[in-house]
């Protein structure tokens, strides 16, 4: 029995139809019993699936344990210009177009990666067909720990000039990739001046310093500054190194999900934990990106609204104490925006957007002279 055909086969299957994820995901689990007589039975529900209409159209190129690989573009062709340095810090949702096009440029126009936990090849072909300027581009979809030490897919890391990392969950992230081989040649992709780039949970996990959501459940803002010692507050450390983001932790979808408050929490109780004022929280809104080349300059792109957020407090917070709400003395918050440079190796802005004021008083925030936002009802994964 071909198990490797059997598996692309539910695979693909789960990705044309994902309101079946669950029976496909059951298929998967009685695969790895290895049990000729059920995979048979498997096979043939993928048959009845097939007569009913349910067959996929889009099957991954190559399914690992625990990860699938989708190509578009010519892997074997040499890569046009040179690589460089960059660093693309996006917020999730839309990303502005032209700030794609950089991280394209800084890779040469060569061999991008993208990385997944969930979904298939759909990101792949919009960069490739709507952003354009590629030789190929690779989607690994990675669902397990198991994946991150597979000789094939750390060959397709291996040969990237750009990496891109999705949004999702960024729990999926630090429990499959950290610690791994899959990890450490990340790294070295970073430390020989390739590009890297992250949406989302994607640009969660590019901080120094990591908000890990892994309880699976995004901390809101409320509950962060009632208690910034709640279990639910996981912040990883040693994971991506990322130059000029060593004693950065990242936060998306800033104003719109309301994170301000979360993210001074962060801070506040890095600060406190590695006894070290300059810890630095960088928030990018919804729909824009920050992007940082290797002199460590960041350039704001936005799709006409939205800004990044630098909160640099520059002081320790009054004492954290387990289940006790978090009190922090005034401190900047500087807004970046399209007219703005940041310099990372200063933490200096040029023209910054706006000049605020915050201050935590017993758990309840109080920003002056910055953007107002709607604060949501509840909050999303990353």
């Amino acid at each position: 029995m071909d198990f490797s055909y059997l598996y692309r086969s539910i695979t693909a299957a789960a990705a044309a139809r994902p309101e079946r994820l669950a029976v496909y995901q059951g298929m998967v689990a009685m695969i790895r019993i290895r049990h000729r007589a059920r995979a048979l039975l498997i096979l043939a529900l993928l048959a009845t699936a097939a007569r009913a209409g349910e067959a996929p159209t889009l099957a991954p190129d190559w399914v690992g344990l625990g990860f699938e690989h989708y190509v578009q573009g010519d892997i074997n062709a040499p890569t046009p210009s040179p690589i460089a340095p960059g660093y693309a810090l996006m917020g999730g949702g839309d990303w502005p177009l032209a700030s794609f096009r950089w991280f394209i440029h800084k890779a040469g126009g060569g061999h991008i990666v993208v990385l997944r936990s969930r979904g298939g090849a759909e990101l792949q072909d919009e960069i490739f067909r709507e952003v354009g300027g590629v030789v190929s581009v690779e989607t690994l979809i990675i669902h397990e720990r198991e994946a991150a030490k597979d000789p094939r897919l750390l060959a397709v890391i291996a040969r990237a000039d750009g990496i891109f990392v999705d949004g999702g969950d960024q729990s999926n992230y630090v429990r499959a990739w950290k610690g791994t081989p899959l990890n450490k040649l990340i790294n070295a992709h970073i430390a020989a001046g390739k590009p890297i780039g992250g949406t989302s949970a994607g640009l969660a996990v590019l901080g120094g310093y990591v908000y890990g959501c892994l309880d699976s459940i995004s901390m809101v803002s409320k509950v962060a500054l009632a208690d910034p010692t709640a279990a639910g507050v996981t912040l990883v450390r040693d994971f991506l190194h990322v130059p000029y983001l060593g004693h950065v932790i990242t936060d998306t979808h800033f104003a719109i999900r309301g994170r301000q408050g979360r993210l001074i929490a962060f801070v506040g109780r890095l600060a406190q934990e590695e006894n070290d004022a300059t810890i630095t929280g960088l928030g990018v809104d919804q729909d824009t990106a920050l992007v940082v080349d290797g002199n460590g300059i960041g350039k704001f792109y936005n799709r006409g609204a939205g800004y990044a957020w630098l909160v640099r407090p520059g002081i320790m917070p009054a004492a954290i104490l387990a289940g006790r709400p978090l009190t922090y003395g005034r401190f900047p918050i500087v807004g970046i925006g399209p007219d703005s440079t940041l310099d990372f190796k200063t933490f200096r802005v040029t023209n910054p957007a706006f000049v605020g004021e915050a201050e935590v008083r017993r758990g309840q925030l109080q920003i002056r002279g910055a953007p107002e936002v709607a604060v949501p009802p509840q909050d999303d994964d990353d």
